[in-house]
């Protein structure tokens, strides 16, 4: 895999292609003395579960893995916490208003996105969902959303590694 920096060949500051490797995550421009940062772009992911032990699922509508299973979730806006986006791509995608999200645990990943690799760091959370079901429905990047029941979820039904393994761990770690 191609390593983030190897993309980058003009300083974005000055425009000078004297853009070097400062060190594994960093390049500085000879030039303006500008140090640019490859950190990783912070990502959400929704285990949404009601009182009849049923997981909210979508389809993906789009490429990477698209038509396979996976979790409400995305990218972090800019000025956005990390609260705030996962709340705002739940109801992009599912239609529902949440507001209680608690924090599972994170992970580190790289998302293929139009041949590049993006690092991100993934941020789980759990967002139960009590009394009557809300009605969904699917848009934005979701095809289709529905509830599955938590002991019928395949990990293998999920297209994308990082969200295969985190439910596995959903899984694992709820028993």
């Amino acid at each position: 895999m191609t390593h983030p920096l190897e993309i980058f060949k003009f300083c974005p500051v000055c425009g000078s292609p004297r853009f070097e490797v400062n060190n594994f995550k960093s390049k500085k421009c000879q030039d303006c003395g500008f140090t640019y940062y490859a950190n990783p772009c912070s990502a959400t992911a929704a285990f949404i579960v009601n009182d009849r032990d049923e997981m909210l699922v979508v389809r993906r509508a789009k490429e990477p893995a698209k038509g396979t299973l996976d979790l409400p979730g995305g990218f972090v806006d800019m000025g956005e916490t990390v609260e705030e986006g996962m709340c705002r791509e739940i109801t992009e995608e599912t239609g529902l208003d949440v507001r209680d999200i608690r924090y599972l645990f994170s992970s580190p990943n790289v998302y293929q996105y139009s041949g590049m690799g993006v690092h991100t760091l993934d941020m789980d959370f759990l967002v139960p969902v009590h009394g009557d079901t809300p009605a969904i429905r699917a848009a934005d990047d979701a095809a289709e959303a529905f509830w599955i029941p938590i002991d019928k979820v395949n990990p293998d039904d999920f297209g994308l590694t990082s969200i295969r393994q985190s439910v596995i761990r959903f899984l694992k770690e709820r028993h």
